[in-house]
């Protein structure tokens, strides 16, 4: 199975669920070229790790990251945070 296969290619951005368990869960996400997944704040610690592609997150405390292929951000809780396509892109959620 490959991640791509999991999202819906109508959607600038999407994300499906992957793996829970009763202690966290990883999500697939698909954000594609030019599409900004929108602001928003997470309430634990994560990880985003980008697959294929290459992303621009950010957040309100002024930090711009390129992610590109095996690259990976630490996502503070409680933080507004976004990010842009710069190339359609393939990235994990880890909580």
């Amino acid at each position: 199975m490959n991640l791509r296969e999991l999202h819906d290619v109508q959607s600038d951005v999407h994300a499906k669920s992957l793996f829970k368990t009763s202690e966290g869960n990883v999500t697939a996400m698909q954000i594609m070229e030019g599409a900004l997944f929108k602001e928003h704040v997470t309430k634990v610690q994560a990880l985003l790790v980008c697959i294929t592609g290459e992303v621009v997150f950010e957040n309100e405390n002024g930090l711009s990251q390129t992610l590109g292929p095996g690259d990976f951000i630490r996502i503070e809780p409680f933080v507004v945070h976004w990010a842009k396509g710069i190339l359609e892109s393939q990235l994990l959620l880890i909580k």
